[in-house]
């Protein structure tokens, strides 16, 4: 109330007389005058690149004559590609790039502000085989290979290459085949796939030397009791870089600098140990092994007792008082004599596309007004989530909001079974930055083990940031025995977001699943709405009565929804034949599998690379999307191939299903480019979204939109007489 403490005392108490009418008045008035503060505040942060706005950010780019990337860009693009379009990063170092043209790490710099991409600049001539002159040695050009040189050996064909090649004649900058040795040229090699850290507290700020809020290793019994994975899911991956920041501006990227996966020799230090590069407190890869070898021994385990190996095999048997660790394969191997008896915890990184399923990323978190949170961990009140639970449902005074915080990395596989009364809400979560692993067992013989989530009327339940292997969610309405019931109490809403419930329930050693027929999400004579946002979700199994409700609405926003093939169901009922009896809303998402549905309300900038049968076809729509052959659909928008085979003749059609058809870099889970569109996926697809990104999963990267304003960048600050180009690395 500014507005009425400035009135004078007199008027104010004559106000009071009157029952407060003047103060009412001015509180209205007084909330247009924040407002309008408010507003005049953002007024002069928009004059500052550092503090403008996202729809300022070109305006001000104007001024200093920056041109913005428009590759076919929307009229109206949304503000995540506003920021894409226009990078604020990239025009505030508009006038510092012009001052610096003309410089090899320039580009690199460019990489990263224009695409948001950690680059390398190479300059191709350095490579290129030439008789040097005996008074002028230039002993950093490339050079003829050394057989005996292991490391150089190695680096043949990558970014970091050292030796010299000939002359290749096609252009760096090339849009058709791209040539890396030509003289005037310069690569430009990127990498697009990002590095996610496992594990960390939320408070980043945990003893190092302590292995509590550290995940687990995974044990590989059947390759021996001394055989161990970083993955907690067993499977072998390869071990990515934590990049380190360059210090100096003119300084050209080295492996330590960019997210690549680690290298067995460049784990190494040369003389048969870890490089405190790569290993080591803070780095990019840590083992604890507590009481190993000795009681008091140091942790975590230090860099002189880890053996860089080829353990692609398991076929190794390291030293006493040694460990060997292969970064390719992502294993460790104790002394078979010497086990580690109180377990392995690590920390490590590992690669991926986009913050997308559970990870140890920053996530806005939301809760309902007034929840009670009970926080979870090795050093919080409750050590498991199964006590946090209990401790909610016996409370005298149960709040009817609850959410439950686990606030470490760690794996926890107690028993589950999720129950909320009515008008209940209740919130799982991980707290932001930490990827929590609920590891469901194999307890009861006679009776599924899947996490059992059932509710009252109008309750709500949400899980966000965890990742579930193991077993799969087992969702149930209230029972009925009347055939023909009326509408019993039953949960209103089930959010699933940032959560990775592992398609196949788990993984083998070479990421292929462990039961690919089983399903991620059981739903089971409920009513309740499902929302999927920002997961990675197996298939998904609905049995519910279609005689007695309206369908359930399913929403699947964001996501891979993957059944582990395309010939097998996503989306069905309880008979494999039937489809599911859902209101089906999916958008950016890339579902790997056969979508049977009863109908289909919006479908837009998916991809379904099997088969997806509605019932319903009179209502809905489907845009910007491809869909398999033989699909049965509502009515179809700018959908592929349809696109493509219209222009053709029919026997020419086939040709045009097949060439626009999705290419992956990876289908399997587990794997860092997992439903990553190939570099040779049609551009039908690379390009077809509403506002030309790419369909799928990963649309929100924009990543069209990023290659288009790199191009632009590199056109307009490479050396005059120069070729540059953009080469992928990942």
């Amino acid at each position: 109330m500014t507005l009425y403490d400035l009135l004078p005392l007199v008027y104010r108490e004559r106000d009071a007389d009157h029952g407060y009418v003047l103060r009412a008045l001015l509180g209205i008035i007084d909330e247009q005058v924040v407002v309008l503060e408010r507003d005049l505040e953002r007024l002069y942060d928009n004059w500052f690149i550092e503090t403008c706005e996202d729809w300022a950010v070109p305006y001000i780019g104007e001024l200093i004559g920056y041109s913005p990337a428009a590759a076919g860009a929307p009229a109206n693009p949304s503000a995540s590609l506003s920021r894409v379009l226009a990078p604020r990063r990239d025009v505030a170092a508009t006038i510092r790039n012009r001052r610096r043209k003309g410089t090899i790490a320039l580009l690199e710099s460019i990489a990263t502000g224009a695409a948001g991409w950690p680059a390398r600049a190479v300059e191709a001539y350095t490579l290129l085989a030439a008789a040097p002159n005996l008074d002028h040695l230039r002993r950093h050009r490339g050079r003829t290979v050394d057989l005996r040189h292991g490391e150089a050996l190695d680096l043949i064909g990558t970014p970091f290459d050292r030796a010299a090649h000939t002359v290749d004649i096609r252009r760096t900058g090339s849009s058709r085949t791209i040539g890396r040795y030509n003289i005037p040229g310069v690569a430009l090699f990127a990498w697009r796939l990002r590095s996610y850290s496992v594990s960390r507290t939320s408070a980043e700020a945990s003893d190092w030397r302590s292995p509590a809020g550290w995940t687990a290793a995974y044990c590989a019994e059947n390759s021996g009791p001394n055989c161990y994975t970083f993955s907690v899911l067993g499977n072998s991956a390869p071990l990515f870089t934590r990049p380190e920041p360059e210090a100096d501006a003119a300084h050209i990227a080295g492996e330590i600098n960019v997210p690549t996966p680690i290298r067995r020799r460049g784990f190494g230090d040369g003389h048969g140990r870890a490089s405190p590069a790569y290993y080591g407190a803070g780095k990019s890869v840590s083992i604890w092994a507590p009481g190993w070898p000795r009681k008091d021994a140091p942790q975590p385990v230090p860099a002189d007792a880890v053996i860089p190996a080829n353990l692609s095999r398991w076929h190794y048997d390291p030293p006493r008082d040694h460990v060997a660790v292969d970064p390719v394969t992502g294993r460790i191997v104790f002394p078979s004599t010497q086990l580690p008896r109180q377990g392995v915890r690590v920390y490590y990184h590992y690669g991926f596309s986009a913050d997308i399923g559970g990870g140890e990323y920053a996530r806005r978190l939301s809760q309902p007004a007034g929840a009670r949170t009970y926080r979870v961990g090795e050093t919080e009140t409750w050590r498991t989530i199964r006590a946090a639970l209990e401790a909610w449902s016996t409370d005298p005074n149960r709040p009817p909001a609850a959410v439950i915080e686990i606030g470490d990395s760690g794996v926890y596989s107690d028993p589950l079974a999720i129950a909320v009364g009515d008008g209940e809400s209740l919130q799982i979560r991980a707290a932001s930055g930490v990827r929590p692993v609920i590891r469901l067992l194999d307890y009861a013989a006679d009776m599924p083990d899947g996490l059992g989530i059932k509710g009252g009327s109008g309750s709500r339940v949400t899980l966000d940031g965890l990742l579930v292997t193991g077993r799969g969610l087992l969702v149930r309405g209230p029972e009925r025995e009347d055939p023909y019931p009326a509408a019993g109490p039953d949960l209103c809403r089930i959010t699933i977001r940032h959560c990775t419930l592992v398609p196949g329930w788990g993984l083998h050693d070479n990421c292929e699943p462990r039961r690919p027929s089983e399903s991620s999400l059981r739903l089971i004579n409920t009513s309740a709405n499902v929302a999927i946002e920002h997961s990675i979700i197996g298939a998904i199994e609905v049995a519910v009565d279609d005689a007695c409700r309206v369908p359930m609405r399913l929403s699947i926003t964001d996501s891979i929804w993957d059944a582990t093939a395309t010939d097998r169901d996503v989306l069905s009922g309880a008979d494999c034949e039937d489809p599911a009896y859902t209101a089906l809303t999916i958008a950016r998402t890339t579902a790997f599998g056969r979508v049977k549905t009863h109908e289909l309300i919006l479908g837009e900038n998916a991809i379904f690379m099997g088969p997806l049968s509605v019932e319903r076809r009179q209502r809905g729509c489907l845009r910007f999307s491809y869909v398999a052959p033989s699909s049965k659909t509502p009515r179809r928008y700018a959908c592929q191939p349809d696109g493509a085979a219209a222009s053709l003749a029919d026997e020419e059609a086939a040709f045009g299903a097949h060439r626009v058809r999705p290419r992956f870099n990876s289908v399997r889970y587990g794997t860092p480019s997992y439903a990553q569109l190939a570099d040779d996926c049609a551009p039908e697809i690379t390009e077809g979204a509403d506002d030309r990104s790419e369909m799928g999963a990963f649309h929100d990267l924009y990543a069209p939109q990023r290659r288009a304003g790199l191009a632009r960048r590199l056109d307009e600050f490479t050396p005059a007489g120069a070729d540059a180009g953009a080469i992928f690395v990942t």
